[in-house]
This record gives C-alpha cells, sequence and structure tokens, in this order.
C-alpha cells in the first residue's frame, strides 16, 4: 500500500554525507556516511522496502576518519568514494579514496537481515585519490554517464580529473586545473553536467559559479555573485542542457541559464536560513528539492522553467469536444511555479536532500543529528504530472 507518510531511520553519530546508489535502478538504496570524533565512522546501507514501508540497514566500517561527502560509482554498485578527515601531524587533512563494498551488499535486497548477517563488515579499500599536493578534498564528482572510470576531485582551489585503472584499484591524475585570484580560493561543492556528451562540469567558490570544460579545463562561463554568501550546491537540469540550480547562505535557491549568466532565470526564497542542497528530480525536472539549516525540506514545482511547461501533452483521441476545448485553453497558459510541500520530520540542519535513482517519486533527506527520513511525492501531485 503507497502511503505518503515519511519512514524515519535515526543513526547514533552525527551524519552530513548522504547519496543514492547511483547505479542501482531497481532497488530504493542510499548510502548515509556518519561523523564521529570519538568512534570508527560507518557506511549506513539503507534499503527501503516500499511494499512494506519499512527500511533494513546494513552497516559497513570506514575507519579512515569522519565523513564529509560520498558519492557512488554510475556504473557498478559495489564501487563508492568519500572524502574524510584524517589527522596527522596534528594537522587535519581532508583525503578522498575509492571503495568496494563487500559482494553480497552490491545490490539491494529486500530481506531483512537476520542477526548473523548485520554484523558490522569492513570497506575494502580501492585506491586513494592523492591530494598531497592539492589540498583539501572537497567532493568527489562521477562522470555520470561514464563505465565508472572518470572521476573529478575539488581539492582546495584545484579541479583534478582522475582515471581509475586496474579495476579501480589505481587513480591516475589525467589533468588539472587551478583557480586564480587574489586570498584564499576554495571550492565548496560542484557537479558534472549530464550534457554536451558529458564533457563539462561547474564548480562553486565563495559566490562565484563557473563552468568548465573537463577537455581543455579552461573556464566557459562565470557567474560572479551568484549568490549574496557562500554558494553551497549546484545542480544540472537533467533534461534541458543549459539550466542549472544554485543555493547558498544567502538562504535563495536560484536557476541559471548559462549561456545568458546576468541574471538568474528564477529566484525561489522559501528557506529562512543557509541552503545546504539542491537537487532536480531525474525524470520530473519541475520538481526540485531542497534542504537547509532551517529543518526544512522544500519540495517545489519549478513548472515554467522546466522542460514541459505547458502541462502534460494528452493525446487528442482521448478527449470529448468539451474536453477538448478546455485542454487547449489549458496548453496555452503555463503552469504557474508553487512550493507543494514543506516538510518538518527534522529537529537539526537539513545537510543532503537525494532522489532514489530507482523510484523517481521518492526522496530521502539527512540531517546533522544522524535523522534519515524517506518521503514521496504527494501521491495528487504525481498523479497530476502523469495523467
Amino acid at each position: 500500500m503507497e502511503d505518503d507518510a515519511p519512514v524515519i531511520y535515526g543513526l547514533e553519530f552525527q551524519a552530513r554525507a548522504l547519496t543514492p546508489q547511483t547505479a542501482e535502478t531497481d532497488a530504493i538504496r542510499f548510502l548515509v556516511g556518519t561523523q564521529s570524533l570519538r568512534y570508527d565512522n560507518q557506511i549506513h546501507i539503507i534499503d527501503f522496502d516500499d511494499e512494506n514501508n519499512i527500511i533494513n540497514k546494513n552497516v559497513l566500517l570506514h575507519q579512515v576518519g569522519e565523513i564529509w561527502h560520498i558519492s557512488t560509482s554510475p556504473a557498478d554498485k559495489g564501487v563508492l568514494a568519500t572524502c574524510y578527515n584524517k589527522t596527522s601531524d596534528s594537522k587535519v587533512m581532508t583525503c578522498a579514496a575509492v571503495w568496494r563494498m563487500p559482494k553480497e551488499l552490491e545490490s539491494g535486497s529486500h530481506e531483512s537481515p537476520d542477526d548473523s548477517s548485520s554484523n558490522t563488515q569492513t570497506l575494502e579499500l580501492l585506491c586513494h585519490l592523492d591530494n598531497t599536493a592539492h589540498g583539501n578534498m572537497a567532493c568527489v564528482m562521477w562522470e555520470p554517464m561514464g563505465d565508472g572510470k572518470k572521476i573529478i576531485s575539488l581539492a582546495d582551489n584545484n579541479i583534478l580529473l582522475w582515471d581509475l585503472q586496474e579495476s579501480s584499484a589505481k587513480a591516475v591524475l589525467s589533468s588539472s586545473a587551478a583557480l586564480e585570484g587574489k586570498g584564499q580560493l576554495k571550492f565548496t561543492s560542484g557537479r558534472w553536467s549530464p550534457h554536451h556528451n558529458c564533457t563539462q562540469i561547474a564548480t562553486a567558490n565563495d559566490t562565484t559559479i563557473r563552468g568548465w570544460d573537463t577537455r581543455s579545463m579552461r573556464q566557459i562561463y562565470c557567474i560572479e555573485n551568484a549568490h549574496g554568501q557562500l554558494v553551497r550546491d549546484l545542480d544540472f537540469n537533467p533534461n534541458k542542457q543549459y539550466y542549472l540550480a544554485s543555493c547558498g547562505d544567502d538562504c535563495k535557491v536560484k536557476f541559471w541559464d548559462t549561456r545568458n549568466v546576468t541574471e538568474p532565470v528564477k529566484t525561489l526564497e522559501e528557506h529562512s536560513h543557509w541552503v545546504w542542497n539542491v537537487r532536480y528530480n531525474h525524470s520530473h525536472d519541475q520538481l526540485i528539492l531542497t534542504g537547509s539549516s532551517d529543518s526544512r525540506v522544500i519540495l517545489s514545482n519549478m513548472v515554467s522553467i522546466s522542460s514541459e511547461p505547458f502541462g502534460h501533452m494528452v493525446d487528442d483521441d482521448e478527449l470529448s469536444d468539451q474536453e477538448d476545448q478546455h485542454q487547449e485553453e489549458k496548453i496555452k497558459e503555463p503552469l504557474q511555479d508553487s512550493v507543494i510541500a514543506t516538510y518538518e520530520e527534522h529537529e537539526d540542519s537539513v545537510y543532503a536532500v537525494e532522489w532514489s535513482s530507482a523510484d523517481p517519486w521518492l526522496f530521502a533527506s539527512l540531517s546533522y543529528d544522524g535523522r534519515l527520513v524517506i518521503n514521496r511525492v504527494p501521491r495528487a501531485l504525481k498523479y497530476h504530472i502523469l495523467l
């Protein structure tokens, strides 16, 4: 029975890293990375059984340090990357590594683990992304349509493009670029565009958003003062190649057309504190998720700038004359943008929101106190989009 009620899972540790298992398109699965200074950190593999509305979890030890960012291979269900803190010579470095999970955990299963199998297991280290010369790692991005062999990491003011070789056991730096300028320049986040044959990425540093061509490692556009304060996150529209969403500490979410960067196409001002995350739905690009330090998750319907700005086109044969006329009027006027729902199940800053890669109507959000909430797009809206 499909129910709109949220499902909540609590980790014992604080957490800010969340990702769907990108290569898993059948089972609903998310990975959460913990941040604990006192204990070994963990990756929780969360399998959501939507028929019974229950969560099954497996825990993997991540003994190298607290996890700041986690991402999964688009091609191999068993492979993931983490950015984590490591202390050496009383100095804290943020490093990155590529891991493989145990074989039996690679694909989503709906069996509840019995006691013997829910013992904590360990990740297998495939390779480090060596950043000793480049600084602290902010994030790791996999080539979205690729075979899982190309990744980009952002380290302080460097963009590093890596080739994974020998079944990901070795990472070779194939090219890099550095931000030039005054002061301590540091990237906060980045996204790899699924368009243009995956030859472009966008990065955020301070209040600026930049586009880069991964072939020449040159800057191709720059949005200065994109936000009044730090830009926290970016995401590309999966269906419209020049559209990019950004969010930041000015509490705003902005939508850009990268061909004309003087003004945002739209601005959302629904949050009352820093916006940490913005995510386009992979199938229905009018659906936008945002998570903020105001402890709220907001689902917006940005239909005016989506790939279906005039609503769903209906087959003429299916309509009676009266409906026909009504439908024509409806198609002529663009639908209105609106906030669909505000989710308030969190009591702490929401550091991550992600859509499921298996079910386009389902998403997860994670707050710093270790609370993971799984929610669905309201059924009425789902049918409105589909029908």
